[in-house]
């Protein structure tokens, strides 16, 4: 009976986030190959994306949609950060957000007891307790609350001014780097290893409660508040395509982070048009590209739009490309795992995107500071 669990009961088992250097899935890719179906076109998909880490020119723009920090793929995305597998990260705001930056604050998510299926209690019971469902795993939203305040204190050290979601995120990660070292956060990461991170969408998720709180108190009290530049978060990432020729994508679901990552090819090419370019041909396409999906292409949504279809709008080349239907928690672990313990990612350097910004005005101070001592790491 829904009376007998409590909310200690509930939140008592935290998700525990995958290690891909605690296996090596080599011999279940090599053995893959010669299988059928997903299997075959896991092991394609791991094949290309260790091409891409052979590829010293090549820069990899990670992305990344549905729920996968909550279901336990945080520790496997810090691994490839840490280890220059990812140069730029183009995400939906709940992975890096409410789920990440969630986490880096040193809150967790927690295994939902039963099942989907036959759950022990109700949704209606997890609303009145202040729970939050995501399929199988639930949130304290107490937890959330706090994680909404916290993007919202961030929001008020910046001066008045409209910024991109990459500035926001950067003073995010200066953040924990500053408050909470010792906590595992893709943002705090990927703030020390200079690999930008875009979330075109940002309003929705924390930091769009955030940034209501912060414009709402600011027109209150009569002082300037804060705003997104979706336009310059396109920019920015734009910045990278025509700094990097080669680029290759990783794409874990699809959505708009799929959409933006691989728009960057056409904008480079309007840009390189004004300067009497060529429409089709100065610009290289995503020279490698892979995703990982559920969707289905059959109803002509973006998210299951296959990567030959992309090639007719010059943003994918079919050279070297891959679809993967499947779940990524299943899937993804062992595709990182084999890259991880290939070893393609030994001779190579970060790119450091990060670093190709100005510093900006109007940004917090501390950000100053934190760029330092992640410049000599």
């Amino acid at each position: 009976m829904p009376g007998k669990w409590t909310k200690k009961d509930l939140l008592s088992r935290p998700i525990e986030h995958v290690d891909i250097t605690s296996f090596d899935a080599r011999p279940v890719i090599d053995a893959y190959r010669s299988m059928a179906y997903s299997s075959r076109t896991l092991a394609n998909a791991a094949d290309i994306y260790s091409m891409m880490l052979k590829d010293k020119d090549c820069a990899v723009v990670l992305t990344l949609a549905g729920s996968l920090i909550s279901a336990g793929l945080k520790k496997a995305i810090v691994t490839l950060l840490e280890n220059n597998m990812v140069d730029a990260i183009v995400s939906t705001g709940a992975n890096i957000v409410d789920q990440d930056f969630f986490e880096g604050l040193g809150f967790k998510h927690y295994m939902a007891p039963g099942s989907p299926e036959a759950p022990p209690v109700d949704d209606m019971t997890l609303r009145n307790m202040m729970i939050d469902r995501i399929y199988d795993t639930y949130i304290d939203e107490d937890d959330l609350r706090a994680c909404d305040a916290k993007t919202k204190e961030i929001f008020d050290a910046f001066e008045p001014g409209a910024y991109s979601s990459r500035e926001f995120i950067e003073a995010m990660g200066a953040y924990l780097a500053r408050h909470h070292a010792r906590n595992e956060s893709i943002v705090k990461t990927a703030f020390l290893k200079r690999v930008p991170i875009f979330v075109p969408a940002f309003s929705d998720c924390s930091a769009g409660f955030g940034i209501v709180l912060q414009q709402t108190e600011a027109i209150e009290q009569g002082r300037g508040q804060v705003a997104i530049d979706s336009g310059k978060d396109f920019r920015e990432l734009t910045d990278i395509k025509l700094a990097c020729r080669d680029t290759g994508l990783l794409m874990l679901g699809g959505g708009v982070p799929k959409n933006f990552a691989q728009d960057i090819v056409v904008a480079a090419e309007l840009l390189n048009e004004r300067k009497g370019g060529k429409a089709r041909g100065d610009i290289g396409m995503h020279k490698y590209a892979v995703q990982m999906t559920v969707a289905d292409s059959r109803d002509g949504a973006l998210s299951g739009s296959t990567l030959r279809e992309a090639c007719s709008w010059g943003k994918v080349d079919v050279v070297h490309e891959q679809m993967v239907f499947g779940e990524l928690s299943a899937l993804f672990p062992l595709l990182a795992s084999d890259a991880f313990h290939r070893k393609a990612w030994k001779a190579r350097k970060g790119f450091k995107f990060a670093d190709l910004y100005e510093k900006g005005d109007g940004l917090p101070s501390f950000m100053q500071s934190g760029r330092k001592a992640a410049g000599r790491r």
